[in-house]
């Protein structure tokens, strides 16, 4: 089982040691949360900005409120990031539950899961460098991976278990042992029941998660990694975790 490590949002600046230290180490994933009316960095000018500062690991978004931002512009930046990480962004998505997000973005809050359904179609086609629509043509550039990056979604819900069958490669679980077990469950028969070769991917998203004991608690329900998130803003945290890895 893999280990990542997600940043803390309190100290944009101090992200680059982090970053850097985490590709020396035996940290897979880096990743980063994403709200609007919240203090956090924008996740994709961040992870952007790290992908410079590195070389090896991994650039994740946790989730994506894919909704508030719009299709085209995200399909182009998402492209980018990826084609320029030479294929190491993983794009996590989410619909975002609350409100005043949905508000200072225009977007309808209820409406946002088949928001997002209509963006995936969107993207999908944007990233096989078909044109755009009958009076647009395509949108460059290609991801690094035909097709798009490695699709994630995160969620509690039916609809958007169910999404990662139909649109994603795997599921982000940001939910504790006793609860994230019956997820993964509900994504594998997902899987299952559309026809989909293979096992999806299956992530946990933890606060804190202090000892190989916590760590072993997901891998004994089939996770293939486990985001460790630390809200200290002191980039030794680095080497610390990376100890208990």
């Amino acid at each position: 089982m893999f280990v990542g490590l997600g940043l803390p949002i309190a100290d944009p600046a101090a992200l680059l040691t982090w970053a850097r230290r985490a590709d020396g180490g035996p940290f897979r994933t880096l990743g980063l949360l994403d709200r609007l009316v919240y203090d956090n960095p924008e996740p994709l000018t961040a992870l952007a900005v790290l992908a410079g500062a590195t070389s090896r690991i991994r650039l994740q978004t946790e989730v994506l409120l894919a909704p508030l931002r719009g299709t085209a512009l995200l399909a182009k930046q998402v492209a980018t990031l990826d084609r320029m990480s030479s294929g190491r962004l993983v794009l996590s998505l989410g619909v975002g539950g609350r409100e005043d997000d949905h508000h200072v973005a225009g977007t309808p809050l209820r409406e946002r899961g088949r928001s997002l359904d209509r963006q995936l179609e969107t993207m999908r086609r944007v990233w096989t460098g078909a044109p755009y629509s009958d009076e647009a043509g395509p949108i460059g550039p290609a991801p690094a991976r035909p097709g798009g990056p490695e699709l994630l979604f995160g969620g509690f819900r039916p609809a958007a278990l169910d999404r990662v069958a139909r649109w994603g490669d795997g599921f982000l679980a940001a939910a504790p042992p006793s609860w994230a077990g019956g997820l993964f469950d509900t994504v594998r028969r997902a899987w299952h029941d559309h026809g989909r070769e293979g096992e999806p991917r299956l992530l946990a998203q933890v606060n804190v998660a202090l000892g190989p004991p916590q760590l072993r608690a997901y891998g004994d329900l089939g996770a293939d990694e486990v985001m460790l998130y630390c809200y200290g803003t002191d980039p030794d945290q680095v080497h610390r975790l990376a100890e208990l890895c």
